[in-house]
């Protein structure tokens, strides 16, 4: 593929709500990288916390609107969330059959999935980066959420990104793929196993001595961050695009 010179950017809604922050780093690294960036003005949620509780309807509803939206646009669709991207990529497919009313939304969600790359994806995969020529002095652990690495199958262009930061050490942790215990509407119904989950996981992260937790999603961002917040721990947690960012000459 020719690296393409302009992307459209599915900032989902954490990011644009919780942390804008995140979605200016993906911004300016992008544009650092000579890639233009544009940003669908009407987009909302992806309709994955509607499909995840079983209200199918109203995903489709969501769904509808995305397609549409991202229908409108050329290009790649750059997503900074394995968690969201593999909602758009996977399982609108499930949303929408192939034949009767469905059939015009069921195409668009075929041809919407061939141009979505999560963020670590594109660089790597698509423009071929894995240096940026960043340097930052951290102890950091990287967390592979569950979406990014078992829904999309993402492994090693996080790490490969990180690798090329100078003076950045990623240490190992135990049972490093395992879940956080975010899993979206997961930790909202069955709360006392998510917390449960995230001790665990926030035990092993602390024991490893790193300083702060990397990541592509920032749902299991923030359920850390607030997992650490109530422990009074200093552990900060960053978006990869953040650590990128933060090391550029």
């Amino acid at each position: 593929m020719t690296a393409p010179k302009k992307i459209q950017l599915f900032h989902t809604c954490i990011i644009n709500e919780v942390y804008p922050e995140v979605g200016m780093s993906v911004v300016n690294i992008l544009e650092r990288l000579g890639v233009e960036v544009e940003v669908p003005v009407s987009q909302t949620c992806c309709g994955q916390p509607a499909f995840n509780a079983g209200f199918h309807a109203d995903a489709r509803k969501v769904a509808r609107h995305t397609l549409d939206l991202l229908s409108a646009t050329e290009g790649p669709i750059v997503v900074p969330s394995g968690s969201c991207g593999d909602m758009i990529t996977h399982q609108y497919h499930m949303l929408f059959k192939d034949d009767g009313e469905e059939k015009e939304y069921a195409a668009k969600a075929h041809a919407i999935s061939e141009r979505c790359y999560e963020f670590s994806v594109f660089l790597v995969d698509v423009l071929g980066i894995t240096d940026l020529g960043a340097r930052l002095g951290l102890k950091a652990a990287y967390h592979p959420s569950c979406h990014l690495l078992r829904g999309l199958g993402v492994k090693t262009q996080p790490r490969a990104l990180l690798a090329e930061v100078r003076g950045l050490e990623c240490v190992e942790v135990k049972d490093q793929e395992e879940c956080c215990g975010f899993g979206g509407m997961f930790s909202v119904k069955n709360a006392a196993i998510s917390t449960g989950m995230l001790e665990n996981k926030l035990r092993n992260l602390e024991a490893s001595g790193a300083k702060t937790v990397v990541s592509c999603d920032m749902g299991c961002l923030m359920h850390m961050q607030g997992g650490l917040h109530r422990k009074g721990s200093k552990m900060e947690v960053k978006h990869i695009s953040q650590i990128l960012e933060a090391g550029l000459p």
